[in-house]
């Protein structure tokens, strides 16, 4: 699928292809500017439909960090929510590091993940 043609395509599905092609990609919206996540039809704050899609840094910050404990033998791993450098916060995972380094404030840069057909954000800490 060309890019042209993901305009035929729901948001969730064009964020979905863009991953696939190995692109993080996040709409903007051409009136207030403002960076969105996750993918929509309309920004939330006007409504306005006019939304682009840019290529998103993949760098952040963690605002907040959850370690889940699963029974044994699955490993523990966090849970964090991101405030990406354009300004929107979603959630994810830090990997390579233990779930117990993970700080609030922390510097991470995104990278893509893909398994059993599916792709989605991942993210491992700056040094």
């Amino acid at each position: 699928m060309t890019d042209s043609a993901v305009t035929h395509i729901g948001p969730e599905a064009q964020f979905q292809h863009f991953l696939a092609s190995g692109r993080f990609m996040i709409q903007r919206c051409r009136s207030s500017g403002r960076y969105i996540f996750y993918p929509r039809v309309a920004e939330p704050a006007s409504g306005d439909p006019d939304l682009g899609w840019v290529e998103a840094s993949g760098e952040g910050s963690i605002y907040s960090v959850t370690i889940v404990r699963p029974k044994p033998p699955l490993e523990p791993y966090s849970v964090v929510l991101v405030d990406l450098a354009e300004g929107p916060r979603l959630m994810s995972t830090v990997q390579g590091i233990a779930p117990e380094g993970v700080r609030i404030g922390m510097r991470v840069r995104s990278r893509i993940v893909s398994s059993e057909g599916q792709h989605r954000i991942v993210f491992e800490a700056l040094r």
